[in-house]
């Protein structure tokens, strides 16, 4: 028995020769003769697997053939398919298969699923069940436009009939297969979201992964870094014109990933802090472009890491203007940001806490070694007088840190 691999059509065609030779000897199981068929057998298919490209099914041509079959017209596949232009466009190959018409093609005229879905980037299990989710609720104009869809072109009415399609793409790789519709239902912590969007917000963790997993954190997070004294030496960062960018560095440094995507319509964020496969992520949207507000939500969201983030509450979502929705932890974390940026002690003593002059609310944070921001902004929340300070509170000084 001398069996090699083909890797010519010379081999190729001495191989066939000797198969040919074999078959026609009708060898008895277990003999030479048999073993060297089976052997070369495989060796043949093999090197054809490797020549012969795989047949790929035409989902329009058989959609016509079904047609033919069952004696149907154009108007019969509106059901199917959708409406008249949508049919045309689908049969003379203008507009491709979305995934529930493939669903309601497989059911309704019983084509086989893997030839409907033909190249298209999909399993046959995803045919097979129906969708969980409704994936026309998620902001797909908004995800259209931070380019989650890649190169997808189309008008609204066209994003909603490859809603399905575009979020399973775009999702493929972010969460454990089959996870999509418990990532939605996830238990979460969240202040002042529960009447948010839920697809919206689940949009916004999904980008959020996403930019993480892009530019993650260089250092592996070792739970209990964050320290007091860390946090107080991350707030004198403040006082840096470039405090923001050296936060994320300082971050970084850390194992933590600090991630800037501003929030969708519907969902009033501020911030949020997650696990990602055991990584922390501190994420932001700095809907309110200020160094006060930026600080302040960086220090809640790292108390949360330090202090209640694990397995078992891996996502902690914050709208800080809702307190009358506080609970222990959201105390928690907001006393511990507020202690780590302003202690007490300084601010009770403070001439800022009573003069709210610009010139006291200088002297303070000079003595802290913070940007006077921060201590603006304290004054401006105490006072709920948001037009005192509000030269000093920073607008739109935090984004342009993360253009």
């Amino acid at each position: 028995m001398n069996i090699k691999v083909i890797k010519s059509g010379n081999d190729y065609a001495q191989a066939m020769a000797r198969l040919t030779a074999l078959m026609a000897l009708d060898p008895k199981d277990g003999s030479k003769e048999d073993n060297e068929l089976e052997l070369l057998a495989l060796v043949i298919e093999d090197y054809e697997r490797k020549i012969v490209p795989p047949v790929v099914h035409d989902p329009v041509e058989a959609i016509l053939f079904r047609m033919d079959q069952m004696n149907l017209g154009r108007k019969d596949l509106e059901s199917y398919i959708g409406s008249t232009s949508k049919v045309s466009e689908v049969l003379s190959r203008k507009r491709p298969l979305s995934l529930s018409m493939i669903r309601r093609l497989h059911k309704g005229l019983d084509i086989p699923a893997d030839v409907l879905i033909g190249s298209a980037e999909t399993t046959k299990e995803v045919i097979g069940e129906e969708p969980e989710m409704e994936y026309a609720k998620f902001p797909l104009k908004e995800m259209h436009d931070r380019n989650c869809f890649g190169d997808f072109k189309g008008n609204a009415q066209r994003l909603k009939d490859y809603a399905e399609d575009l979020i399973l793409k775009f999702m493929q790789g972010l969460l454990p297969k089959q996870a999509e519709p418990a990532f939605l239902r996830a238990p979460l912590h969240q202040r002042g979201t529960r009447g948010a969007d839920g697809y919206a917000l689940l949009a916004w963790r999904l980008c959020v992964i996403k930019k993480a997993r892009a530019n993650p954190a260089p250092r592996e997070y070792k739970k209990g870094i964050i320290t007091t004294k860390w946090l107080k030496d991350l707030a004198r960062l403040s006082a840096f014109d470039d405090g923001p960018r050296l936060a994320r560095e300082r971050l970084g440094m850390a194992g933590i990933t600090l991630v800037i995507e501003p929030h969708f319509k519907g969902t009033y964020l501020d911030g949020a802090a997650m696990l990602d496969d055991g990584r922390p992520i501190v994420a932001m949207t700095l809907r309110h472009d200020r160094l006060d507000n930026f600080w302040f939500v960086l220090m809640h969201e790292l108390a949360h890491v330090a202090k209640h983030l694990d397995e078992a509450h891996p996502l902690f979502t914050d709208n800080l203007d809702s307190p009358d929705e506080q609970d222990r932890i959201e105390r928690e974390a907001d006393e511990m940001a507020g202690e780590i940026l302003i202690p007490n002690t300084a601010w009770e003593k403070s001439a800022a806490r009573t003069s709210h002059q610009s010139k006291d609310v200088v002297a303070l944070a000079e003595k802290l070694g913070i940007h006077p921001a921060i201590v603006a902004g304290r004054v401006m929340h105490e006072t709920k007088n948001f037009r005192s300070l509000a030269k000093q509170v920073g607008h739109g000084l935090a984004s342009r840190h993360f253009v």
